[in-house]
């Protein structure tokens, strides 16, 4: 019995070491197992040189180019593993088809999977755009195209050209990414605005475009700034470019310039009415409104006692009154003499406002010889008490300034001194200084500042040749990035600008073709096709000198 009790003892001892050696080598062959697992995973591969190479075609089914053409599913494959990035955008086919393609990646390739709507002989092209990228390293295939045909043919016109900012003149990639090139066939032309293009192209770097693969027939072309990337021109935010005339294509055609700019909306709306802040009332539209008048025709005393401000552009209006002890208003919005709009505005129970006038400065703590001081103020400004106007050079108050009200802009007043540098200044409006329409007024207002003496000032005597004598034109003093404008006036009949005592600095010009005389730059109206007014640009700068007086004669030409 003590025997058999000693063999068991001895064999479970071997079998205890045996597990032991085993266990040992159980976590080695688990990390093995592990890496092996991973192995069968796509992954990014570790050191190296970084893969710089878009993903190679390896082959096409059915074969590109293909006429008759009746298959379901186009599959590409490549030489290594692909996926795809902003695919709504950059996937493209045209002319565009009523219901969308659905693109699949399985490894390698991508498969395509063709509508039932396919038009019959009609040369349809999709473009990948930048949307098929490397699954490693996002590297893009450039604007790879597959073209077949429905047809015994392939067409093969094109049309190219290039597209600029209307404004500047110059294209942008980086602000205008989302410009693209449109085409419709005339016999879709009622479609604009309302459906997808049927054909569109994207914009290179340098703002070049070509449509491919066309058939002969007449369209219209268009750039559009795409911002909701929809393919449909939608007016607000988005510009437009346009030929006044439809493009017969019987052969390649290019050299199409094409300028976009903001456009206006087809229909009118009204897209808000509150009562402001400052009780007034504000009125935005979608549009621009032509020659534009408000009758307030309920109650239809407020109408005689009403003031009625609009801005620059026409798409925004201000009715400012006497009192606010209405319950609604009913108003009449007129365009050229013609009924727009009935607009019925309802007033909130607990409305509460502020009509005290803020003024606004033109200056912070700093004042130049050229623009002085200007006092306006975003509530409507009746008259400026000089009384109540009190200028202290170093604390002594000093009334040989000036107190005048623009010659143009009637709610518009300067302050003029002759500042002296390494001088302390403070300008003052008393209480009820500035008085409102409705005898509103200000609290007192105190800013400290001194003049600018870092600026040295010059003249400059501009004379202009090339202008037609029965034009009307404006001209605006800008920089060189064509985005800050110090000055803007009316050329007058004379031709001859001046600008003096003008802070030492590069300068540029922007003139303005003035169509209508109506003071502004105004953008082109596609559906009325009207281009934008014409502009012109001083392809130079050039330098106001300290103490310098310089005179030059600029010859005009616009394109």
């Amino acid at each position: 019995m003590i025997r058999t009790s000693k063999k068991l003892s001895n064999s479970l001892n071997r079998l205890k070491s045996i597990l032991k050696e085993k266990w040992a080598i159980f976590p080695i062959i688990l990390v093995i197992c592990l890496s092996f697992t991973q192995c069968a995973n796509m992954q990014k591969p570790t050191g190296g040189p970084k893969d710089s190479l878009p993903p190679k075609l390896l082959g096409e089914t059915p074969l590109n180019l293909g006429t008759n053409f009746k298959e379901k599913t186009i599959v590409l494959t490549f030489d290594e593993f692909i996926k795809t990035t902003n695919q709504q955008k950059e996937f493209t086919i045209s002319p565009d088809v009523s219901l969308p393609l659905t693109y699949k990646i399985k490894k390698k390739s991508l498969h395509i999977l063709l509508p039932d709507s396919l038009e019959n002989n009609t040369t349809y092209t999709i473009n990948l755009g930048k949307g098929l990228v490397d699954y490693n390293e996002g590297n893009p295939l450039l604007n790879y195209t597959y073209v077949f045909a429905t047809g015994p043919e392939l067409d093969s016109l094109s049309i190219s050209g290039k597209v600029s900012n209307g404004y500047t003149q110059t294209f942008d990639l980086a602000k205008d990414k989302d410009v693209i090139a449109i085409l419709i066939p005339t016999s879709k032309d009622s479609t604009f605005g309302k459906k997808k293009a049927s054909y569109y192209s994207a914009i290179d770097s340098t703002g070049n475009f070509k449509f491919n693969n066309l058939r002969e027939d007449t369209y219209r072309i268009y750039a559009l700034k795409d911002i909701n990337n929809d393919k449909i021109y939608n007016g607000g935010d988005e510009w437009i470019g346009f030929l006044n005339d439809s493009i017969f294509l019987n052969q390649n055609i290019s050299n199409i310039n094409l300028s976009y700019t903001k456009g206006t909306n087809a229909k009118y709306r009204n897209l808000e009415k509150k009562i402001d802040q400052d009780g007034s009332l504000l009125l935005v539209f979608n549009r621009p409104i032509e020659d534009p008048s408000i009758k307030i025709i309920d109650p239809v005393d407020y109408d005689s006692k009403k003031l009625l401000r609009f801005n620059t552009n026409k798409d925004t209006a201000r009715l400012y009154f006497e009192k606010l002890d209405f319950d609604s208003l009913k108003l009449e919005l007129t365009e050229l003499n013609q009924i727009l709009d009935t607009i019925i505005y309802k007033k909130a129970r607990n409305l509460k406002t502020d009509q005290t006038i803020v003024p606004k400065l033109n200056i912070s703590n700093k004042v130049d010889r050229v623009k002085h001081i200007e006092i306006s103020s975003s509530y409507p400004i009746s008259s400026i008490d000089k009384n109540k106007v009190i200028l202290k050079e170093d604390s002594v108050s000093k009334r040989n300034f000036q107190l005048q009200q623009d010659s143009v802009n009637k709610e518009l007043y300067h302050v003029r001194y002759n500042w002296k540098a390494k001088t302390n200044y403070e300008l003052v409006l008393e209480e009820k200084a500035i008085l409102g329409p409705y005898n509103e007024s200000n609290k007192e207002f105190k800013t400290l500042f001194t003049l600018n003496d870092a600026a040295n000032y010059g003249d400059i005597n501009l004379t202009f040749t090339g202008l037609n004598d029965s034009s009307h034109y404006l001209i605006e003093l800008i920089d060189e990035k064509k985005e800050t404008i110090y000055d803007k006036r009316i050329i007058p009949a004379s031709r001859k600008i001046a600008y003096l005592q003008y802070p030492g600095a590069k300068y540029s010009l922007r003139i303005i073709e003035d169509r209508n005389n109506n003071g502004k730059w105004d953008s082109g109206d596609v559906y009325k096709r009207v281009q934008a007014e014409r502009l012109w640009y001083l392809d130079r700068t050039f330098t106001i000198r300290a103490n310098w007086e310089q005179n030059e004669t600029i010859d005009v030409s616009f394109k």
